[in-house]
């Protein structure tokens, strides 16, 4: 299963980083003042940092809206710092455990509970001048636990299958009926155009490759992957069986082979299977359809994941945050941080130019008043994120402290399963041994 290319920080250095979060964690109750995150000059003129990972494009469009903020705020100052996915959770986790965070702080789900139980984030619902009112119960709640908000969620996602129609077309195969197909239609479905495709392509690519997919397997299955007290949530079953279904799809030639997989898993995305038109399917974060679209040069399709019983109610589905704003507990500016965030998710010139770069926009009227602005492939996406809104439930927990690992874990033992190393239920074991392990940490 095959995401956008988010290389794994080295989880030693960072870990070790981490560990020093607590430390400074503790400050934070014996200290009123934080670090030097920015301060007043003479004139009343405040200077905040705001960092964040993204593309090229991203950093442009971010820029273009500190630039309005700006003239709108003319005694507010927003210094940005940016980077590539690889390396920005190292850089986060030595600033905050040094005292030097920024002021608002790009945060992931696998992050959010580690920075906020060890009591680097500020809850946002102390945050003075943030305005969430025109947000939907759910996507507000994709950052909230523990009675606080530490996350404000910056696009609402769904996980997804995206198809290729001219694949499926190649292979003179129909798209299914999304709202009513279960694993065994799903499977079937792929294993009739890999036959098709004759050695040229596949049905579908193998799930299993980040958290997500092992997530969604087990809510459809009465578990989740973390519960909200932080604990592992899914039985040595239920991994025994999430690997025995990808064996039998990979045995009867719907998904690819092992060593297909393994290279696809981090291959940049202009080289992706879905790239080069090799998968008539694969798994994607809807927000992901505009990139993967562009990359395979065809107009990709957003569908439902199957499920077990064949009810689209019943297939695991929830709103996610994409990304969350997130405020520093030791801004020195914590006022002027959260008008800033309340900019970001709240102005119509922001939502103009961030448009569905970070998802669908969470806020009901900017997402109404930037509908007919978007690009073909986001304007599909934020109809299918609507469209299946009746069909969710409750978003899952964040994971845990410690919890940042399991994509990275995920990947190695599906390898290990998919070349036969070893069986689902030794994977299985291992894995739960090993999170469990992380989690105790």
């Amino acid at each position: 299963m095959r995401l956008l290319p988010r290389p794994t920080a080295p989880p030693r250095r960072r870990l070790r980083a981490l560990a020093a979060i607590a430390m400074a964690g503790a400050l934070l109750a014996a200290s009123a003042c934080g670090g030097d995150s920015g301060g007043a000059s003479a004139d009343g003129e405040v200077t905040l940092r705001f960092n964040w990972w993204g593309s090229d494009t991203r950093h442009k469009i971010t820029q273009q809206v500190i630039d309005a903020f700006e003239k709108d705020h003319p005694n507010i100052k927003v210094k940005g710092e940016f980077g590539e996915w690889s390396g920005y959770w190292d850089k986060l986790a030595t600033t905050v455990a040094a005292n030097d965070a920024p002021d608002i702080i790009q945060m992931d789900e696998k992050y959010l509970r580690e920075y906020a139980d060890r009591g680097a984030l500020l809850d946002l619902k102390k945050a003075d001048g943030l305005d969430t009112s025109k947000f939907e119960q759910d996507t507000l709640g994709a950052g909230e636990f523990d009675g606080g908000l530490y996350g404000l969620n910056a696009g609402i996602n769904a996980f997804t299958i995206v198809a290729n129609p001219a694949v499926f077309k190649a292979a003179g195969v129909p798209l299914p009926d999304d709202t009513t197909w279960t694993w065994d239609q799903y499977t079937q479905i792929a294993q009739q155009i890999s036959a098709k495709l004759n050695g040229k392509g596949w049905g579908t690519a193998a799930y299993g490759t980040n958290d997500a997919s092992l997530n969604m397997w087990a809510r459809q299955h009465g578990e989740s992957l973390f519960t909200s007290d932080g604990k592992l949530g899914v039985t040595k079953q239920g991994v025994t069986d999430f690997y025995t279904n990808l064996l039998k799809m990979q045995e009867v030639k719907a998904t690819p082979s092992a060593e297909f997989t393994s290279q696809d898993m981090n291959a940049p995305l202009d080289q992706s299977g879905m790239a080069t038109g090799k998968l008539a399917m694969s798994y994607a974060w809807s927000n992901q359809l505009n990139a993967l679209s562009k990359a395979s040069g065809q107009q990709l399709k957003l569908l439902r994941l199957p499920s077990v019983s064949g009810k689209a109610t019943e297939n695991g589905a929830y709103y996610k945050g994409s990304m969350f704003w997130s405020i520093s507990a030791r801004s020195k500016h914590p006022k002027e941080s959260a008008e800033f965030v309340s900019f970001l998710a709240n102005n119509t010139s922001a939502g103009d130019l961030l448009l569905a770069e970070r998802g669908v926009p969470p806020n009901t009227e900017i997402r109404a008043a930037v509908a007919s602005k978007l690009q073909p492939a986001d304007a599909a996406s934020q109809a299918f994120i609507q469209t299946i809104a009746k069909e969710l439930g409750e978003p899952s927990p964040p994971p845990p402290v410690g919890g940042g690992q399991v994509e990275k874990i995920i990947q190695r033992y599906t390898t290990e399963v998919m070349f036969g190393r070893l069986k689902p239920d030794q994977a299985a074991q291992q894995f739960i041994d090993e999170i469990n392990g992380e989690l105790t940490k």
